[in-house]
């Protein structure tokens, strides 16, 4: 199903022994047995995603984690009170944390690890080449990135060259000044040395809310309000996720709008992400692979050209690579020129292209 829809990479969650059954809480982290399955069958499937041509990527958790059996009494590997934030609110609670203190914001689920310990800093980058070279995860997606510095993920990624790698830098938005919530997304990004892409949280906040009747959000001076605005290249774009919607909801898209979520964010620059939930739904599976593969079709890229024609109440247009029209929302439009033929049409969005 994947390899059909022409999916190039594929996030798998942590993969490690954790506290929660999502993984979020990590244990041993040697210890690829988790509530996801065991080791032999990740092998397994990873092996398939090769065999089909996709590469796979790891979620790491390295913010925090959790003890064996008390607060911090790391094991496989073992690991000492001198790897912990000396602001950790174990302290609060009779521990002795050793470590510095925090580079990010605090993790109160679990104890906050200190990164610029070098000796922690070899101990991940050798956890790091475990998943490469034993497993065969091709690259990482670090979570909770606000937890520390991103200087240390750039460490990380040089140490370890990853196929791809992208960071979860998730804050808060506010719609009516979108601009330092993707300063922060950039300034991120730089700290790595580019050596990392980010999820455009900025994108999904601005469109979600403009696909509701505010299309005008759409255009920031002309050009796209997201990161990929501004840094295309390094955008990971998205609707939803495993926080956002799926079971947890936090900050769903609108359920109505989902195709046209991906009609925006597969028609334009940055490198868009697919929901398995989405791509497994059966009321919006056909669309949406129809969608992707217009995409692969006309070469949209990451760094392809838009031109943003009308961002209204009424409709959004645009204009991607020369090649590619996007329309959102209830107005009746249609282009005049007769070389442009509708490729795709589904609620409130029409695909034309240029042949």
């Amino acid at each position: 199903m994947i390899a059909k829809a022409q999916i190039d990479l594929i996030w798998l969650p942590p993969a490690s022994d954790a506290a929660s059954p999502e993984g979020y809480l990590p244990r041993e982290l040697n210890n690829l047995d988790s509530a996801y399955g065991n080791r032999k069958s990740l092998e397994h499937l990873i092996k398939k995603c090769h065999q089909n041509e996709i590469k796979v990527i790891a979620d790491i958790v390295i913010n925090h984690r959790v003890g064996t059996k008390g607060w911090a009494d790391f094991t496989n590997p073992n690991w000492d009170n001198w790897t912990i934030t000396y602001n950790d609110e174990w302290r609060s609670k009779g521990g002795t944390p050793m470590g510095r203190r925090d580079s990010g914001d605090n993790y109160n689920a679990a104890r906050d690890l200190d990164h610029s310990n070098p000796e922690l800093q070899r101990a991940i980058i050798r956890w790091l080449e475990f998943l490469q070279k034993e497993i065969g995860f091709d690259g990482w997606r670090y979570d909770y990135t606000k937890g520390y510095s991103g200087v240390f993920n750039r460490m990380y990624n040089e140490a370890t060259q990853p196929y791809f790698s992208v960071g979860e830098l998730w804050t808060n938005l506010d719609l009516n000044n979108p601009d330092p919530h993707r300063q922060l997304l950039a300034d991120w990004v730089d700290a790595t040395n580019g050596n990392s892409t980010t999820f455009d949280f900025t994108t999904k906040g601005i469109l979600q809310e403009a696909v509701q009747g505010s299309l005008w959000r759409l255009s920031n001076h002309g050009k796209a309000p997201g990161l990929i605005g501004w840094w295309p290249a390094k955008s990971v774009t998205f609707i939803d996720n495993h926080d956002t919607g799926s079971t947890q909801a936090h900050w769903p898209f609108p359920t109505n709008e989902i195709l046209e979520g991906y009609a925006y964010i597969l028609t334009h620059p940055g490198i868009p992400c697919v929901f398995w939930d989405h791509l497994v739904d059966p009321k919006i599976r056909v669309a949406l692979k129809k969608i992707i593969r217009l995409r692969k079709d006309y070469g949209i890229h990451s760094e392809s050209d838009l031109q943003i024609i009308e961002a209204s109440d009424g409709h959004y247009l645009a204009i991607i690579d020369e090649r590619v029209m996007l329309k959102l929302g209830p107005k009746d439009w249609k282009p005049e020129a007769n070389s442009w033929v509708k490729k795709l049409q589904g609620r409130e969005y029409q695909i034309w292209v240029r042949e």
